[in-house]
């Protein structure tokens, strides 16, 4: 036997072996190792609780030992760059958004990690648009008013932001509406909700999951939403395209993993990911935060990302935000 022939024999034992493993893997997993899903922001928040509700359904549907890791900073950068580096192995996952897949990469100069190459997405868990309030004693009653007393005040109404996407749509506003208002970073919602009731700032817009139960609970009054639809939440509000034609921003929630992570395990993944949406429990909890659950198949978020990418590319250009 030659020796060419008994290294291409030598070759295809390799690979149908490597097959083989490739394949038990896929099979085994998760096996007894736990599975994360790391949240890129901070604990208690929309993305958080959203991430729990999934761990939840997994823990007690899928069997699968899953726990939550919150990782908050640099607009979810911190987080997102932690999965990016983690092992394929299908036991870290990122609870993925607009801000870190798509936002980001138009909002700052450079990231450690590239959402396009880096990751590879699986599953939708829902979207979700944002919310502009007010104070709840303020004078303002709608987004006209909030309007006017910018164009009264050029320079002297303020608004907060808490994120590094959710400064686009009070940028946005700023253009279809041309006013002069100025904005403030925060490090959180909190803040913001201290400076609404105490006068430094006028206004923000706080996606629906962050916003529900500070409205239900009186802390803040919405005035407009940035969804295509009005929000059953709130069905009195209307949205800020029926004011300024165009004027729509929705953002999402999902699930993705380093790049590498076996096939086999991102279509078991989904898979759990389209029960969990169409659980009623699970369901009605994502609902109740204020997320429209929707489940998609993995090539389906792929290029549903890939097209909000250019969404936020363009919003971000309308906005006139310059990146950090």
């Amino acid at each position: 036997m030659n020796k060419r022939l008994i290294g291409i024999m030598t070759r295809t034992m390799l690979a149908a072996s490597l097959l083989l493993t490739t394949a038990a893997q896929a099979q085994e997993w998760p096996g007894s190792k736990p599975v994360a899903i790391v949240v890129p922001s901070a604990p208690g928040g929309a993305a958080d609780m959203t991430a729990r509700s999934i761990a939840k359904y997994l823990n007690e549907h899928a069997r699968i030992n899953t726990v939550v890791e919150d990782k908050p900073g640099a607009g979810g950068i911190i987080g997102t760059a932690a999965v990016k580096n983690a092992a394929a192995d299908g036991h870290t996952f990122l609870l993925s958004t607009n801000s870190t897949q798509s936002a980001n990469q138009f909002l700052y100069k450079s990231l450690p990690y590239d959402a396009g190459k880096d990751f590879v997405d699986i599953g939708m868990i829902g979207k979700f648009g944002t919310v502009a309030v007010v104070a709840p004693d303020s004078p303002i009653k709608d987004l006209r008013e909030l309007v006017d007393l910018a164009k009264k005040k050029p320079g002297g109404v303020f608004f907060g932001y808490y994120s590094s996407s959710s400064q686009v749509p009070p940028n946005l506003l700023k253009q279809y509406a041309d006013i002069d208002v100025e904005g403030a970073a925060y490090k959180n919602i909190t803040q913001i909700l201290t400076d609404l009731r105490g006068g430094l700032i006028q206004f923000a817009f706080v996606d629906y999951l962050t916003a529900r139960g500070q409205i239900d609970g009186g802390n803040l009054k919405p005035i407009a939403v940035t969804g295509a639809q009005r929000n059953p939440l709130w069905p009195n509000i209307p949205t800020t395209d029926s004011i300024y034609p165009g004027f729509v921003v929705e953002g999402w929630l999902g699930i993705s993993a380093p790049a590498g992570t076996l096939k086999e395990v991102v279509v078991k993944m989904n898979g759990y990911l389209k029960a969990a949406v169409a659980d009623k429990t699970t369901r009605d909890q994502l609902a109740a935060m204020g997320l429209q659950p929707e489940a998609m198949d993995v090539d389906a978020f792929g290029q549903y990302v890939r097209d909000d990418t250019q969404r936020w590319k363009e919003w971000v250009k309308t906005a006139k935000i310059q990146p950090q």
